[in-house]
């Protein structure tokens, strides 16, 4: 079936902490052999869990000159979640490789900044870095990162920083860009992010347990989704960390969701619609 055939590969670019495509650490679910079931030519960025966005970005070039070679496709189209929808501008603004990009979705990226980072900062800088620098050597020899720096990744996520990021990335008018916002209805929506649903809450209101929809705000923002009925969707949520139907219930509007599988075929219905 290739009702889903874009015209364009997808490459799909995890967030931070994880890697993706790795048995044990199969960050996205059911999402890549649904779409591939459904004709989309899928690829993975392996970048590093705790990386920098310009070392993640810059390890992401020999991957997409690879899947170029491949497929002779002339560009890719990358869906990013979290930071890496951050790796994902970089790498077509600062890196210059927007000849290479048809078009850049972002799945809960941190765009502007967290509030939360700030204040952490302010007030936990140090234990925060010793923490960092233990899991920086966890990471290394055991955790398949080549190049960690998760104190410096922490620091990325503060809103002054993301600030001169987008001041130094601007969007390529050669590249079709896109966002999604997503947010839990309450702490039980999803108890493994209550605590940091709750945290983010106190400092900057609705959010998915680590970001907010404005926070998430990028050039054509699609809107925030939910979960059919009071269930929420939170940040581990939108890679289909349970690997099932949130809901046996039919969604009553666009913005609600019954399985995250179905929202990633939507996104590539739609990217085959417009060209990519």
């Amino acid at each position: 079936m290739l009702r889903y055939q874009t015209r364009y590969p997808v490459v799909l670019l995890h967030g931070m902490g994880f890697h993706d495509g790795k048995p044990g650490n199969w960050y996205w679910g059911r999402i890549p052999e649904i779409l591939r079931r459904n004709g989309t030519k899928v690829y993975f960025g392996n970048l590093d869990g705790n990386a920098t966005i310009a070392s993640n970005a810059k390890q992401l070039v020999p991957v997409v000159q690879k899947i170029l070679r491949e497929t002779g496709a002339e560009k890719v189209n990358m869906i990013g979640h979290s930071k890496g929808g951050l790796e994902a501008r970089y790498f077509v603004s600062s890196l210059g490789m927007g000849h290479a990009v048809a078009s850049v979705t972002t799945i809960g990226s941190p765009h502007h900044g967290s509030i939360t980072i700030d204040k952490l900062l302010a007030h936990l800088s140090l234990p925060i870095y010793i923490g960092s620098a233990v899991m920086d050597s966890i990471r290394r020899h055991y955790g398949g990162d080549r190049d960690p720096h998760t104190f410096d990744v922490i620091r990325q996520l503060s809103t002054d920083y993301m600030r001169r990021f987008n001041q130094c990335n601007p969007d390529d008018p050669n590249v079709y860009y896109q966002s999604y916002a997503f947010a839990m209805q309450g702490p039980m929506s999803d108890l493994f992010m209550s605590i940091p649903y709750t945290i983010v809450g106190l400092f900057e209101g609705e959010n998915d347990g680590l970001i907010t929809p404005e926070n998430a705000r990028w050039t054509n923002f699609r809107g925030i989704y939910k979960g059919v009925s009071k269930r929420g969707i939170s940040h581990p949520d939108e890679v289909d960390y349970q690997r099932r139907r949130f809901s046996k219930h039919t969604p009553c509007s666009a913005h609600e969701i019954s399985d995250m599988t179905a929202f990633y075929l939507g996104i590539v219905k739609d990217l085959k619609r417009r060209g990519y």
